[in-house]
């Protein structure tokens, strides 16, 4: 967290939190939500400014629910996120990438949805892969020591037999497990969308 964002909650330490203003979409990029975006129900204008989204990073956190936010100075700002707290890219030199810039490292686990949506995880990090890069991925992908193809894809997601595997980086693998869409915020525990608590 920067300097300048303890010193503001030192100084101002019951601002009211702000929600629905922010969010994360599925490739990574952070979205301003105005009233319009909001009522609307609309993704936002995507931030663009180096320094902004570089501030943004740095004090990007989550709290004991499982809500992010962005700690701007004293004021905590919630993100509504499209899919997972992380959004992972492929990268030559790095291997996964977060949108956040660091690494990913090598995967401790890998999931696929009933759509086909990859996700990574690392220790306490769950990461997406951006959909731009699914394919790439795709051919990483072997089912029972063998190439993967469309077919047997498609079998494996609506639930036939073998055992699917990610290779990595290392020249080993990952074990894939199946994961449903609708239920990965709560086995990974994060809310996709916050909402202030209910006064006591």
């Amino acid at each position: 967290m920067d300097d300048i964002v303890k010193q503001a909650l030192a100084k101002w330490p019951n601002v009211p939190h702000c929600y629905g203003w922010l969010g994360l979409d599925a490739r990574g990029n952070w979205r301003m939500r105005d009233e319009r975006a909001q009522h609307l129900g609309l993704p936002g204008d995507k931030l663009s400014n180096a320094a902004l989204v570089g501030f943004i990073v740095r004090n990007y956190a989550s709290d004991e629910r499982g809500c992010w936010y962005f700690q701007n100075g004293p004021q905590r700002v919630y993100l509504n996120l499209e899919t997972t707290p992380f959004v992972a890219r492929t990268d030559p030199a790095q291997g996964f990438v977060l949108h956040t810039g660091e690494a990913l490292g090598q995967p401790e686990a890998a999931y696929l949805t009933e759509a086909g949506e990859l996700l990574l995880q690392r220790g306490a990090v769950i990461a997406q892969l951006d959909d731009r890069d699914v394919a790439q991925a795709m051919t990483l992908l072997e089912i029972d020591g063998r190439a993967m193809d469309d077919e047997a894809l498609m079998a494996w997601l609506e639930g036939g037999k073998g055992a699917l595997t990610l290779r990595s980086g290392d020249g080993g693998a990952i074990g894939v497990q199946r994961v449903r869409s609708d239920g990965i915020p709560a086995q990974f525990g994060f809310i996709r969308q916050p909402q202030p608590d209910a006064p006591a």
